[in-house]
C-alpha cells in the first residue's frame, strides 16, 4: 500500500500545515503550478516528490518536472497533468490520448476547484485537489489522501486548510 499526499496549485506558498497532513504519507504528488522551485524542493525533502510543471512556473521548475507524467503506482496506471479538464470536458491536449489509452486515474490541476469524479465513460476516477496556496479566488484552500493498494484507489481524505 502507499499512501499518498496530493495537491496543486501553491503558487509559491506552502503551508506549514501540509506537512503535517502528509506527515504519514509515502509519497507527495503536485499537480503543478509550484509557483517557484522552493516549494519543489521543501516538498522534495520531506518525502519523495512526483509532480508535473504548471502555467505559471518557470524555467527552473520546467526543466525539473515535466508537463505530463505517467507512471504506475502499485497497479494502478496514473496520469498527472496540470491542465486536463475533468470528465466530459478534457482539454484538448489530453483528449485524445485519455479516450484512446485512459489511465486508472487522472489527475489535474490549474482550476483551483477541488473534484473527484469517477468518468464511466472511461473507467477513470479524475482528482483535482484544488489549490493549497493563497493566490486564487478560491475561498478554501485544499489537500487530498488517498491511498493505492495493488489495483485499488481507496480511502481519500479531503483536507481544508485553515
Amino acid at each position: 500500500m502507499v499512501k499518498i499526499g496530493l495537491l496543486s496549485d501553491t503558487h509559491s506558498y506552502l503551508d506549514d500545515a501540509v506537512f503535517r497532513h502528509f506527515e504519514n504519507c509515502d509519497e507527495i504528488w503536485h499537480a503543478g503550478d509550484f509557483g517557484n522551485i522552493e516549494v519543489a524542493d521543501k516538498l522534495a525533502a520531506f518525502k519523495p516528490l512526483r509532480g508535473v510543471y504548471g502555467n505559471i512556473d518557470d524555467a527552473d521548475i520546467r526543466l525539473t518536472y515535466p508537463e505530463h507524467l505517467r507512471f504506475n503506482c502499485e497497479n494502478v496506471d496514473v496520469w498527472m497533468t496540470h491542465i486536463g479538464g475533468y470528465p466530459g470536458k478534457y482539454s484538448p491536449q489530453v483528449k485524445g490520448e485519455i479516450y484512446t489509452k485512459p489511465p486508472q486515474l487522472f489527475i489535474c490541476g490549474h482550476s483551483h476547484i477541488l473534484k473527484v469524479i469517477y468518468d464511466k465513460k472511461i473507467n477513470c476516477l479524475h482528482i483535482n485537489p484544488g489549490a493549497a496556496g493563497k493566490q486564487g479566488w478560491q475561498k478554501v484552500r485544499t489537500l487530498i489522501r488517498f491511498c493505492i493498494s495493488e489495483d485499488k484507489i481507496h480511502t481519500l481524505d479531503l483536507i481544508e486548510l485553515q
